[in-house]
């Protein structure tokens, strides 16, 4: 019950959370990668042994390239993703990667190369996500609809949409603050990283609202509020747990794993924080207080 009495801080909590994103979004922006800005894109084939990705990626740091994507093919050859690169420094990221000229590769192919992720793509994604966060709430209130007291369970079908976009708002903002500070640019693994993040924040969300909707039914308690603060007590060990898991391997994957995936590890991380953060802390509250605002609406209208 702690969570439902207090429920206006942890709802105060989020709408800062995500106001704070929206400004750090406005203010500094995001930088888009390769794969949305196009570039150059060069494949080569070493005729010995490959060099290990991270000391390719050591070798062409000093040349200031900016972001570089490189992405083993074969066994023996390397595709790298640069910016547009003028013919003298495309001749000085050959010779990086040449190790001193003792293990030269052989450039199988070097071309400028559109954005990955165009107008069209993005569109479309746009558009799914529209469509499948309605197909979300049709869904929630199909199943939910044998629990429609107090709450219309079409209701609960637009509360996971507002937790799911309070999830992917606050790391969209720490990425904000990333890209501007650090470089960090958007790319294919930042979109995958947020639409990860959608599909496990709507899950843990439902399994919070399937419990209610079992103690709704059970009616486990007697008015609504304290069926909800019930609920909430009986799953968020489970949630916490399977969220804290996720995030040590997240975490390990950041501080041991490539640089190339260390955005996308930091993405995911707050990711999870935040969609367990909102399951508990902001979903269940948000019933309960549409609840408490329908009830003062209906004693009005008397």
């Amino acid at each position: 019950m702690f969570i439902i009495k207090y429920k206006k801080i942890f709802i105060s909590i989020s709408i800062a959370l995500v106001a704070l994103s929206l400004v750090f979004l406005s203010t500094f922006g995001l930088k888009f990668g390769i794969d949305f800005k196009g570039g150059a894109l060069m494949e080569v084939n070493y005729t010995t042994t490959r060099p290990a990705q991270a000391d390719i990626e050591t070798a062409i740091a000093p040349l200031n390239l900016g972001a570089v994507l490189i992405q083993p093919t074969g066994d023996t050859g390397y595709i790298i993703k640069t910016k547009d690169l003028s013919e003298q420094e495309h001749t000085a990221l050959l010779s990086a990667i040449s190790e001193g000229g003792k293990n030269a590769p052989e450039e199988k192919n070097f071309n400028s190369i559109g954005p990955s992720v165009g107008n069209e793509l993005t569109r479309k994604a746009i558009l799914a996500i529209i469509l499948v966060s309605l197909a979300i709430i049709c869904f929630i209130a199909f199943a939910f609809r044998k629990v429609s007291k107090p709450i219309s369970s079409w209701r609960y079908g637009i509360i996971a949409i507002v937790t799911l976009l309070h999830d992917v708002m606050i790391p969209v903002g720490l990425f904000t603050i990333m890209s501007h500070y650090y470089g960090a640019e958007v790319d294919t693994l930042f979109v995958v990283a947020v639409l990860t993040v959608l599909g496990l924040s709507v899950s843990d969300t439902i399994v919070v609202f399937d419990r209610i909707r079992e103690n709704l039914k059970n009616h486990s308690s007697a008015n609504f509020h304290e069926t909800v603060g019930h609920s909430i007590e009986q799953v968020y060990p489970r949630s916490i747990n399977t969220s804290l898991t996720v995030i040590l391997v997240l975490l390990c994957l950041f501080f041991f794993g490539p640089s190339a995936t260390k955005y996308f590890a930091l993405m995911m991380t707050a990711g999870m924080f935040f969609g367990t953060y909102s399951s508990i802390f902001l979903a269940s509250p948000l019933l309960v207080w549409t609840e408490e605002f329908q009830n003062r609406k209906n004693r009005n209208k008397k």
